[in-house]
């Protein structure tokens, strides 16, 4: 297998995010090499801090033309790449790839470069067909690079570091929550634009009805149609028979368009409660972060665009003339986006609103004894606290547990005894739902402690208040955990770890950790 691999990445936010899962089924095809990734200065924050990555190329401005072109391609070849793998469909990418003389070079057919490929994949207008994110996957495959498209499938995943969640849940602070993000721009035309005023509607509904806040995003282009949301919802506000205090949308309603870059602008969606939004780059980026999703489609299909995992609700209008893939509406009525009201959207977002606080709880080292890999009957040891759980239970919330297992991937456990052993917790002890992660470190997965995807799953599936709920845990990792979600971390001193940096709490036992939180809830 190839030592240096090159990889001409795609253009469009949306379609960026919808290359990541081809991205990670590289790296695991490819492990011991070197993966580049060649990409515009505007799309590489969607990969910074990418495991499956080792460098990131930036095709800037002064690589423009035909003598930027061939500059371009002397830096590459110096890199001494021995294969060009191309996301990119135009012909500049291939060309580029054959003008830095990299022997081997994989891309769909088309465009017009065949002949710059040296292996090239037939092409018979697939990207209609499959969801874009599979578009990506099966260029690997048809290329014999992968073996066959995961299954389950690979879910787009963008990383973030704890500092980056601080500081997005530190610009979002005054607002009251739940926070509701909306996003009114579509960078393709106004036939995937919903209207300022049914947003302005639903904003001013959310407001109301949960006491919330509303956080407004876009680019600079988007800044007149995101000042008319906010003109809007003000007069409304100044209209209502509610008296408020003059500052009332202080704590409830902040206009961020065209203040954020574009990793400001991930860091921030991942702390939102829920996402409305066009069919757009933001969208891509809010199942990517694990953001609950309530998605209008007008002239696109969600099909092939739209949200492949995560809590989401899609509207779109059952019309014979949708999809037709046009930027502006041929027939001149928009009757796409005019047949999704602001009633349909309210109530795609009632069925994503958080309703119940969750305690999450590590295994090992936390609900019974770390033996370093479990996987006997005789060394499972509950430890006797646990009974105290149960008071939480009665106190209304969940509970959760959510476990590394990487012995799994190891081979060091058994998958089936994981899941006796978390089925013993369920059926004896009342918990709700048990997680687990069985995947290798080396894979840098999204459910993976201290990245929040269990928690995220969890949530989907129980509609749980981050923000109210609490993470339990003698490593670290969960107290990281809990910080990355904005839920509050008890560190227990049952494990092998004396001491965490990040807890909110240190209790000797579970019974001290359930009394923290009776007493901390007010309960």
């Amino acid at each position: 297998m190839s030592k240096k691999i090159l990889v001409r990445g795609v253009n469009w936010i949306g379609d960026a995010v919808m290359s990541l899962p081809a991205l990670k089924a590289l790296r695991k095809a490819c492990p011991e090499s070197s993966i580049s990734l060649l990409v515009r200065p505007s799309i590489a924050p969607i990969f910074d801090r990418n495991p499956d990555i080792d460098e990131i190329i930036l095709y800037g401005e002064e690589f423009k033309g035909i003598t930027g072109r061939l500059r371009l391609a002397g830096v590459l070849r110096g890199k001494g790449f021995s294969k060009a793998i191309l996301f990119q469909n135009a012909f500049d990418a291939a060309l580029i790839a054959f003008l830095a003389g990299i022997p081997e070079r994989v891309g769909y057919n088309r465009d017009g470069r065949g002949l710059l490929l040296t292996g090239p994949i037939t092409f018979d207008n697939e990207d209609r067909r499959v969801h874009h994110r599979d578009y990506y996957l099966d260029l690997l495959t048809k290329a014999g690079i992968s073996d066959s498209k995961p299954n389950p499938p690979i879910a787009p995943w963008i990383y973030l570091s704890l500092e980056e969640r601080l500081s997005a849940r530190n610009v979002l602070s005054r607002l009251k929550r739940p926070i509701l993000g909306i996003n009114p721009g579509a960078a393709y035309g106004p036939a995937k634009r919903w209207y300022p005023e049914r947003f302005a509607r639903v904003a001013n509904w959310f407001i109301n009805d949960t006491g919330g806040g509303v956080v407004i995003f876009g680019g600079k282009d988007d800044l007149s149609t995101a000042e008319e949301i906010e003109i809007k919802i003000r007069v409304w506000s100044d209209q209502s028979s509610v008296r408020r205090p003059h500052n009332f949308l202080t704590s409830h309603l902040l206009n961020l368009s065209g203040k954020t870059s574009l990793r400001g602008l991930i860091s921030l969606i991942s702390e939102c409660d829920i996402l409305l939004s066009n069919d757009s780059g933001p969208m891509h980026i809010a199942y990517a972060v694990g953001t609950p999703l309530a998605v209008i489609f007008g002239s696109t299909d969600p099909k092939l665009t739209g949200p492949v995992n995560g809590a989401n609700v899609v509207l779109k209008a059952d019309l014979a003339c949708s999809p037709c893939f046009e930027r502006t509406c041929r027939n001149n009525d928009m009757r796409c986006m005019n047949d999704i009201t602001p009633d349909d959207a309210c109530s795609a977002i009632k069925r994503l609103l958080p309703e119940r606080p969750a305690v999450f709880f590590d295994r090992d080292g936390t609900l019974c004894r770390d033996t370093g890999y479990l996987n006997r009957w005789e060394d499972f040891k509950v430890f006797p606290e646990i009974s105290s759980i149960n008071i939480l239970k009665n106190k209304g919330f969940l509970l959760i547990g959510v476990s590394n297992q990487s012995g799994v991937a190891k081979g060091l456990v058994d998958e089936s005894f994981v899941k006796m052993v978390n089925r013993v917790f369920i059926e004896g002890y009342g918990f709700d739902d048990f997680y687990y992660c069985p995947h290798h470190p080396d894979e840098h997965c999204p459910c993976r402690k201290p990245e929040p995807g269990m928690l995220f799953e969890a949530r989907e599936g129980h509609r749980i208040d981050l923000k109210a709920s609490y993470v339990v845990g003698d490593k670290d990792s969960d107290m990281i955990l809990a910080k990355s979600v904005g839920a509050k971390g008890i560190f227990v001193l049952t494990g092998q770890q004396e001491e965490s940096s990040h807890a909110d709490f240190v209790a000797k036992d579970l019974k001290v950790a359930v009394d923290f939180i009776v007493r901390d809830r007010g309960l």
